[in-house]
């Protein structure tokens, strides 16, 4: 069975231990970021969720796992607010598994 994890900066992940969820609170380093990414891609992880502010610090690395099925990586927004990265990356992803801008926004 895969696992979810969660990646940010504490107070934007914390809650979703409650849920069940393992949480991998991230610091400032962007290669210790892109690490833990990395260590969760290739573990047994099958959705990651990332706050869209780590995600614009590791970008190239997510970038790395977004032609795989496995691991979903899913920007989601953190405690600073909603950057609209999220949106934009599924909106990215359904236009490329639908061939064209489903939303015309």
């Amino acid at each position: 069975m895969l696992n979810i994890a969660v990646m940010g900066d504490y107070d934007s992940i914390y809650g979703f231990a409650t849920l069940g969820l393992n949480i991998f609170p991230t610091g400032d380093d962007p290669e210790e970021a892109a690490k833990t990414l990395r260590t969760l891609a290739e573990g047994s992880y099958g959705i990651i969720y990332v706050t869209e502010k780590l995600a614009a610090v590791i970008e190239k690395e997510i970038d790395r796992y977004r032609e795989r099925v496995l691991p979903a990586i899913i920007l989601i927004p953190g405690s600073s607010g909603n950057t609209g990265k999220g949106i934009e990356s599924v909106k990215k992803s359904v236009e490329q598994a639908v061939g064209s801008d489903i939303l015309f926004s």
